[in-house]
């Protein structure tokens, strides 16, 4: 197991602005549009007791708690978990690494990792990572992650115009192996193909998942930026599309997260 990539931290710290990006642009708004949907459909009803490991500054915990669960939040950076407290003070939430839970065995009837996975870069953390969500999610609870997709990062510059000489052999790198260059700008992450997702939750004894593209196959049509406001026609039939073609296999792919989900199996005996 890996240290920590302190490059994390220090992105979500000094670079990069998380507690708007769900509002800020249109493909945000989609994402959390999506993702509220899924989770509403495949979420216990409330009372449950949540676990958002890797839940940032609380956008998605404190939705839920406002919907009656019981949430705690766990995130790598500092500024995230402070950033929720303020936020949200009916979430609880604590510092620690989605791959060393400080959290006892089997306490959460829902464990989600929105972000964890797509920052991991070795197979080996993001199997100690859903296996730490295994353990400390009761059996019959839910464990949902969520993932990049492989073809999201090019998809995105070629629609933000950003993609040239430069750039490209970067991208064509991280296409091939999953495994992003900070150097590009974001910080380190990985980008699943969508079995490798499967594969990755049945390793860590997690069987019959479901796949679930969240932002479907039309979201680089989206301008890059725009208010709330401006979410016309176009960004209503991108949202039908992505609900209509959620499970279609032949373009999760092109869908720019997948969120993956599974219950843990009962016990032996």
């Amino acid at each position: 197991m890996t240290q920590p990539e302190p490059d994390v931290v220090r992105f979500y710290t000094d670079r990069y602005v998380e507690a708007d990006r769900l509002d800020r642009s249109p493909l945000g708004r989609l994402e959390a549009a999506r993702t509220r949907d899924l989770l509403s459909r495949l979420l216990p009803p409330a009372p449950a007791t949540v676990l958002d490991v890797g839940g940032g500054p609380g956008a998605y915990a404190g939705w839920l708690a406002g919907l009656g669960h019981r949430v705690h939040l766990v995130d790598l950076v500092p500024a995230h978990v402070s950033a929720a407290r303020r936020a949200y003070p009916a979430v609880g939430a604590t510092v620690g690494d989605a791959r060393r839970l400080p959290v006892p065995d089997a306490v959460a009837d829902v464990t989600l990792l929105l972000g964890p996975l797509y920052h991991l870069t070795g197979r080996a953390d993001r199997m100690a990572a859903l296996r730490e969500a295994v353990r400390v999610t009761r059996p019959g609870g839910v464990v949902a992650a969520a993932t990049i997709s492989r073809h999201a990062p090019f998809l995105d510059l070629v629609r933000q115009g950003r993609v040239d000489d430069g750039s490209r052999p970067a991208l064509l790198a991280a296409y091939t192996t999953g495994v992003n260059d900070p150097v590009g700008g974001f910080t380190t992450a990985y980008f699943h193909r969508p079995d490798e997702v499967f594969d990755e939750f049945h390793a860590a004894g997690l069987p019959a998942p479901r796949r679930y593209g969240i932002e479907g196959p039309l979201w680089p049509l989206l301008p890059v930026t725009g208010g709330p406001a401006e979410d016309g026609r176009l960004f209503d039939e991108v949202l039908r599309c992505a609900a209509l073609m959620e499970c279609d296999p032949e373009v999760l792919g092109a869908s720019a997260h997948l969120l993956t989900v599974a219950v843990r199996p009962a016990e032996p005996g």
